[in-house]
């Protein structure tokens, strides 16, 4: 991966690893790209909703893509890409001892009374995750204006390209079937159908096998 603060050209839109001074607008884009989502209304409380997904994506997706290393977006931040890196890839580091408190300590406050369904699920997909080490699709999202410009063709771009060069899996879990036939596109395949622990909504574990060159 490019070093930090470096401009990758896919064509246009260019895309880039994302910084710290991005965290904010990270947030903002992710939370207006998802706030109508069905997720969001099984996962976060009324009560707050917005407030509550905002810091969210702040802390996971902003402060752990930014500080492990594994974040992308367009210049303007209108459109995120963050990854999970497995275990030592080089270009990626370790996420820090005080993030990983703060997504500890915050996440099952966030989710108010539904941190349990919430909770269970994240173990559910977990347990199914690929063996292997894998690259692990946590949030892409664009703002809506921002939508069909070939944005998230190119923030994912940097990460299937190198999952390719180095044989590597990439993996990632959807909530809708729109969000499959769209990762499909890249090379994503459906590896389990799945529900929520509480069997209210479906989810779909999706992974991409490296394409060989």
């Amino acid at each position: 991966m490019s070093e930090p603060g470096t401009t990758v050209h896919l064509g246009t839109p260019s895309v880039r690893p994302a910084e710290q001074r991005d965290v904010p607008r990270i947030a903002a884009t992710l939370t207006v790209a998802l706030a109508d989502s069905r997720w969001v209304r099984w996962a976060l409380p009324e009560d707050g909703r917005m407030q509550r997904l905002t810091r969210l994506h702040e802390l996971d997706a902003g402060h752990r893509g930014v500080s492990t290393g594994s974040a992308w977006v367009t210049e303007d931040v209108t459109a995120v890409a963050t990854w999970q890196p497995p275990a030592g890839a080089p270009g990626t580091a370790p996420l820090p001892d005080d993030v990983r408190a703060a997504l500890d300590r915050e996440l099952p406050y966030l989710s108010g009374p539904h941190a349990s369904r919430v909770a269970r699920t994240r173990e559910l997909v977990d347990a199914a995750r690929p063996a292997q080490p894998h690259w692990w699709l946590a949030h892409l999202g664009t703002r809506p204006s921002s939508r069909r410009q070939g944005m998230a063709s190119a923030l994912l771009a940097p990460v299937l390209d190198r999952c390719d060069a180095e044989g590597t899996v990439a993996a990632t879990a959807v909530y809708t079937w729109a969000n499959v036939r769209f990762l499909r596109r890249f090379g994503f395949e459906v590896d389990r159908a799945m529900h929520t622990a509480d069997e209210e909504l479906p989810l779909w574990l999706l992974v991409r096998r490296p394409r060989q060159a």
